[in-house]
C-alpha cells in the first residue's frame, strides 16, 4: 500500500502553531469537503467531520493539526526577536535553525545564540537555555516594526523529503495523524456506526481543543491518532526503544496522561492479527496525547486507545517515519472502526 507523499509534503510543511492553525484548517477542509456528511469548525477551532453510520453509536477520533512553534514576546533596539516556546523543546534543537515569523507576511529568520568563540569554558560545557536565543531577520528595527509585533508566531522551516522508504520533515508530529485521518475518511465506506473525524487544536500546549470537542461530541469509543518514539538508534538499549521504525502501526498499551482501555487494546490486537497487519505494542513513559481527553472528558468516558506512529527524532526538523508503517496505521485505524459491533465490550 503506497501512502500520497505529495499530500503528506503540503500538510507537513504548511505552518500552524498552537491556536494559530487557520493555514492548516483550510487545507484539511478543502481536502475533506466531499468525504463527509456533515463538516463544521467549533468555536476553538477544531474541525468536526461526521461520517453517519447504521446503529446510534459514537466514534471519535482525534488528529491534531498544531505543531510546536515560538511566540513573539519582544523586538529589541536592533531588531531582534525575543520569544517562547509554543510547546516542548529541546534547547539543543534551535541551534543553527532558519525559522519563519508569521507577522504582516511571512519573513525567514534564523535562530541566534553567543558564538562559542567568545563563551567562556564553562558556558561551552553547559546547554544553551531557550532564553538565551534570539531570532535575527536580517533587518534594522524599523523595517522590522513594519511587519512585526508581540504575539505573531514562530514556525520552523523545514521542506519534507524522501530518504529510503522513510519520510523526514519538520511537524511529522502531528501532521503525519492529519493525514491518516484523511487518508482513512477518503477509504472509510459504510460505517457500522457514526464516526467523528475531529482534526484537533492545542494539543501541544495541553490536549485543550480534543477536550473541548470531547464535551461536543461525547464519543462511545475514542481512538487517538499521534506519533510516538522510535527509540531505535545507536546507544538504544531494547527496553528504551518504545517502537521501531518499520515494524508497524503500534497499538498504544500507555502513555504518561492516559492508560488504554484494556478491551480496546486487546480488541486492535485481534483486529491487526485478522487483517495481517503489521503492528508493535507500545508503552510511552511519557509525554500525552488526545486519547487523554476522549477518555476523560466524555460523560462516564469514553473506551479508548490509540493508533501510534512510530517516529524518530520527534521534536526535531528532521522527525522521520516509515512509509509502510503510515501505511499500515490508515489499514489498522480502518479496520479498527469497521469491526467495532464485532467485539464484545462487556467487562470481563
Amino acid at each position: 500500500m503506497s501512502i500520497n507523499v505529495k499530500l503528506l509534503k503540503q500538510i507537513c510543511e504548511i505552518a500552524g502553531a498552537p491556536g494559530h492553525e487557520q493555514r492548516v484548517r483550510e487545507l484539511v477542509i478543502k481536502e475533506i469537503s466531499k468525504l463527509a456528511d456533515e463538516i463544521r469548525t467549533d468555536n476553538m477551532g477544531n474541525v468536526i467531520a461526521l461520517k453517519k453510520g447504521k446503529k446510534p453509536k459514537k466514534v471519535m477520533i482525534a488528529a491534531h493539526m498544531d505543531e510546536i512553534g515560538f511566540i513573539v514576546t519582544h523586538v529589541d533596539d536592533k531588531g531582534f526577536l525575543h520569544f517562547i516556546p509554543l510547546g516542548g523543546f529541546d534547547p539543543k534543537t534551535l541551534t543553527a535553525q532558519r525559522v519563519i515569523v508569521h507577522g504582516r507576511k511571512d519573513l525567514i529568520g534564523v535562530m541566534g545564540c553567543k558564538p562559542i568563540h567568545i563563551m567562556s569554558p564553562e558556558e561551552r560545557g553547559k546547554m544553551m537555555p531557550i532564553s538565551d536565543y534570539f531570532i535575527d531577520l536580517g533587518l534594522p528595527k524599523k523595517e522590522v516594526e513594519k511587519y512585526v509585533r508581540v504575539g505573531d508566531t514562530v514556525t520552523r522551516e523545514r521542506e519534507l523529503i524522501e530518504m529510503g522508504n522513510c519520510v523526514n520533515c519538520k511537524s511529522l508530529d502531528n501532521r503525519v495523524s492529519v493525514f491518516i485521518l484523511i487518508e482513512t475518511l477518503r477509504a472509510l465506506k459504510n460505517p457500522v456506526y457514526d464516526v467523528y473525524a475531529v482534526f484537533t487544536v492545542q494539543e501541544e500546549v495541553g490536549i485543550r481543543g480534543a477536550v473541548a470537542s470531547s464535551l461536543d461530541v461525547q464519543p462511545d469509543f475514542g481512538f487517538g491518532l499521534d506519533v510516538t518514539l522510535a527509540y531505535d538508534v545507536p546507544g538504544a538499549k531494547a527496553h528504551e526503544m518504545v517502537t521501531q521504525l518499520g515494524k508497524g502501526a503500534a497499538i498504544k498499551i500507555m502513555d504518561a496522561s492516559s492508560i488504554s482501555d484494556y478491551r480496546m487494546v486487546d480488541y486492535m490486537r485481534q483486529t491487526a492479527e485478522k487483517h495481517k497487519i503489521p503492528y508493535q505494542m507500545e508503552i510511552l513513559p511519557a509525554g500525552g496525547t488526545d486519547t487523554a481527553a476522549m477518555q476523560r472528558f466524555t460523560p462516564g468516558g469514553s473506551i479508548s486507545g490509540a493508533v501510534s506512529i512510530p517516529c524518530r527524532h520527534i521534536h526535531q526538523v528532521i522527525e522521520m517515519a516509515d512509509k509502510d508503517d503510515i501505511a499500515n496505521s490508515i489499514r489498522l485505524l480502518i479496520h479498527s472502526i469497521q469491526d467495532l459491533d464485532k467485539y464484545n465490550w462487556k467487562f470481563s
